[in-house]
């Protein structure tokens, strides 16, 4: 923790789909998260924001634009809870992505994906490229569940101990670059 500040992690479920499982995976990510005494923990699901299919356009921001705007701002870094589908991360993700700019620009974004035989990888390489493009910075290590339903149990919480230790190895990269950039930021605001 630099001095006394704590560093605001937002946790974005990616899916909006019906019967989706990202609430469990982003809720086990967070429920570790939020067991640091340096962290907060927001988590901002995608279901609950409401935000418009169509592109940004000239004209002011949609109410729902606004009202998240504030939300990913406060932000020092993301984690981006994804499903993988086909081959792809879900278009209600590049929405939120495509919305906002300033929000996400030299800030880190960690990455816990899931899916079927891939775990969701390829989503978070797509990911890696949309990103880039909105000036964030991703880390490497990715949190990855291939198989997803056979890896939670009734708990909602993952079989493997492994999966806890890996979420923890990635939140201590993510902080190591949010406090980097957060100071820097301070320092020198980044311009695109």
């Amino acid at each position: 923790m630099v001095g006394a500040q704590r560093t605001r992690v937002a946790v974005i479920i990616g899916s909006t789909r019906t019967g989706r499982f990202g609430p469990t995976v982003a809720e086990w990510f967070a429920s570790l998260a939020r067991q640091r005494a340096d962290l907060d923990v927001d988590v901002v699901d995608l279901v609950e924001t409401d935000l418009p299919d169509v592109s940004p356009g000239d004209g002011p921001a949609p109410a729902p634009v606004r009202d998240l705007a504030p939300r990913l701002g406060r932000a020092d870094a993301f984690v981006v809870v994804t499903p993988e589908y086909n081959h792809s991360f879900p278009a209600s993700l590049k929405t939120a992505i495509d919305w906002f700019f300033d929000e996400w620009m030299a800030k880190p974004v960690g990455f816990v994906s899931y899916g079927g035989t891939g775990g969701g990888l390829r989503a978070v390489e797509a990911l890696r490229l949309v990103f880039a493009e909105v000036h964030a910075t991703t880390i490497r290590n990715v949190v990855s569940f291939h198989d997803y339903p056979e890896r939670f149990g009734p708990d909602r919480t993952p079989h493997d101990p492994a999966a806890d230790a890996a979420a923890k190895s990635q939140l201590d990269q993510l902080l190591w670059w949010a406090h980097a950039l957060r100071n820097h930021r301070t320092q020198q605001p980044y311009q695109a």
